[in-house]
């Protein structure tokens, strides 16, 4: 596979395109990984679906989410570039395929881990019109006699390795899912947030797999609370951010469910309010949403109001 690979610190990159689907068609030809470092042996892996961490430790490699069908192979290529080390561990953000689907490429020794919401919903990898508009996918991992799922979950934390491959994994609440996960390198004072903060665009409320309008803004909230001496996360599609972006995008969707909650309290439609609504000008830089994303996500919040 053509190495793409950048060096020299943090890398500033355009914001990728946050898809309506989770799940994606197989690529036909060759698959590209574009390998960033971000911090020392902490690294991001984009194309394919959502983005890739790698952390190189003492022993071996961590990956974080491993892309959609058939993305696994190029990510283990990637990783080969970049050191000898073996993979020894999986840690996915949530269930949807783009960040889950390349787990079954990786060889069977590797530990993969969870939140234990995540783990259960990767059994029964139900889709939503948000993650498969086109239909419900086959169910990668059954297909695949178990291979890939988690062997190890959490609830509310987890600490994996000591000092400088220390790992820290946090569950704050609801949001694009009810599993995401965040990932913490302490030595490094970075972050994985995953699909929970994509980038600055409205976020994926999936909730067929437990995702909430009106719990993500207090879940991205207590994460910035809670999470201390943080300078760069790894977002789910986009660039990386910093903890006062993660503060802004807590602000961002609070309004956003306030908006739609005054909408219908003023008997508005789900429909209404989704043509009628824009990004508000002091939250510059934020995508413009795709339309029927911006009405799922009016709907979640309306059937949450119930």
């Amino acid at each position: 596979m053509k190495r793409t690979f950048v060096l020299g610190g943090l890398i500033a990159m355009a914001a990728l395109s946050f898809t309506v689907s989770a799940y994606q068609t197989p690529q036909q030809g060759p698959r590209t990984v574009i390998a960033l470092k971000v911090k020392d042996n902490l690294y991001m892996l984009n194309g394919g679906g959502g983005t890739t961490g790698v952390f190189i430790g003492t022993n071996g490699v961590v990956v974080v989410d491993t892309k959609n069908p058939g993305w696994g192979q190029p990510i283990l290529d990637a990783i080969k570039e970049l050191t000898p080390k073996p993979v020894t561990m999986i840690i996915n953000t949530h269930t949807h395929l783009d960040h889950v689907a390349g787990n079954i490429e990786f060889p069977a020794s590797v530990d993969v881990v969870a939140q234990e919401n995540t783990a259960a919903n990767m059994k029964d990898m139900r889709a939503s019109t948000q993650t498969a508009p086109s239909g419900q996918p086959p169910n990668i991992f059954k297909a695949n006699n178990g291979r890939g799922m988690p062997t190890k979950t959490f609830k509310d934390r987890m600490t994996i390795g000591t000092g400088a491959d220390r790992i820290d994994l946090y569950y704050f609440g609801r949001g694009h899912t009810n599993g995401d996960a965040w990932v913490v390198f302490p030595a490094l004072r970075a972050m994985h947030a995953g699909d929970i903060f994509s980038g600055k665009n409205i976020p994926g409320l999936d909730a067929v797999n437990g995702g909430s309008g009106l719990a993500i803004a207090d879940s991205l909230t207590k994460a910035a609370d809670t999470v201390k001496n943080i300078d760069t996360i790894i977002t789910g599609h986009s660039s990386t951010m910093t903890m006062a972006d993660l503060r802004e995008y807590a602000r961002f969707n609070r309004d956003f469910a306030n908006d739609v909650r005054t909408a219908k309290a003023a008997g508005k439609s789900a429909d209404e309010v989704a043509k009628a609504w824009k990004i508000p000008t002091k939250y510059a830089g934020y995508a413009t949403p795709i339309p029927v994303r911006l009405l799922q996500n009016v709907q979640v919040v309306y059937d949450e109001l119930k």
